[in-house]
């Protein structure tokens, strides 16, 4: 069997027996590719050739792309070494060690979320009985966001049947689908929620979806984000504020007022608490601001010598 077929085979393992989202099955299937093609009539096995592409890839991308890559190649070559394709895993000899980057996830300010949702409910007045169905629709996936801290592919994918509108809990079909329910704790937006439903009943019952497009299709992520920054610039907000900002600004405002990490972990689907405790060094933030505004030193009559 040449590469590319046991490639194929590979790929089609990932989807039927470890049951991986479709995001994850597209990114191994570039990144295998890319070593794949780099390789050519090489030895897979040749730990020189691997480390001369992992150099390769130092070059060319940043690091959280390169973990991704090698990620990818190695879940591979344990699936070879676990099927006994092959006897020798390169990767038991490769040793891979990156900085730790800097870079904090973007939040979106609060008081840009509350301008957004303050334009956006100005509008309802607005609109024609025609597109009223379509503003409930927007207004109710952005608060669906900033209240559940989902991501884009998890509130386009959300099903029909599974948002208890009673109750307000939603069933999140998350990464590797793995499941877990969010509470809306909000009645405000379950009221919008219930509302969109009654108004695009007949649609979300066709569908399946529960967030439907003008064609009565799921409402993709693609256009979820073009909604968003569409609203956003109407809005007078010149932040590119993305789909993904609003899980980082829900995850940092949660810890910010008081709520336990592992709680946030559990809300975000996190599998590893490490992944969410980056929240906390973005909630620092409040605490500096805290500490200049408030902090009892400030209020002391210290005279220094001149």
């Amino acid at each position: 069997m040449n590469q590319k077929e046991q490639m194929r085979k590979y790929l089609e393992y990932c989807e039927f027996r470890k049951e991986l989202d479709k995001n994850t099955l597209k990114a191994y299937r570039i990144d295998l590719r890319q070593f794949l093609e780099y390789m050519q009539e090489n030895d897979i096995r040749d730990k020189n050739k691997v480390e001369e592409y992992i150099t390769e890839l130092h070059k060319k991308y940043k690091p959280k792309t390169i973990r991704r890559k090698i990620a990818s190649m190695k879940a591979y070559f344990n699936y070879l070494e676990e099927f006994e394709f092959i006897h020798d895993n390169p990767f038991r000899k490769i040793k891979v060690k990156f900085k730790e980057s800097g870079i904090l996830p973007r939040i979106i300010p609060r008081e840009e979320i509350e301008q957004l949702l303050n334009f956006i409910y100005a509008q309802e007045d607005k609109r024609s009985y025609k597109t009223y169905r379509y503003w409930l629709r927007d207004v109710a996936v952005i608060e669906t966001f900033f209240a559940t801290g989902a991501r884009v592919y998890e509130i386009s994918n959300i099903k029909a049947d599974c948002v208890n509108l009673n109750t307000g809990l939603i069933k999140i079909m998350g990464k590797g689908k793995k499941e877990r329910y969010i509470q809306i704790a909000s009645a405000d937006i379950l009221d919008i929620l219930k509302k969109y439903y009654s108004e695009n009943l007949e649609a979300i019952k066709q569908c399946g979806y529960f967030f439907v497009n003008s064609r009565g299709s799921r409402y993709t992520e693609q256009s979820i984000r073009l909604m968003i920054k569409k609203y956003a610039r109407l809005a007078g907000i010149e932040r590119n504020i993305t789909p993904h900002m609003f899980r980082h600004s829900f995850a940092t405002y949660l810890i910010e007022e008081g709520v336990d990490v592992s709680c946030v972990q559990q809300i975000l689907g996190h599998s590893s608490i490490k992944t969410t405790q980056i929240y906390i060094h973005i909630a620092a933030r409040k605490q500096a601001e805290i500490l200049r505004k408030l902090h009892p030193r400030n209020q002391m009559n210290i005279k220094r010598a001149a």
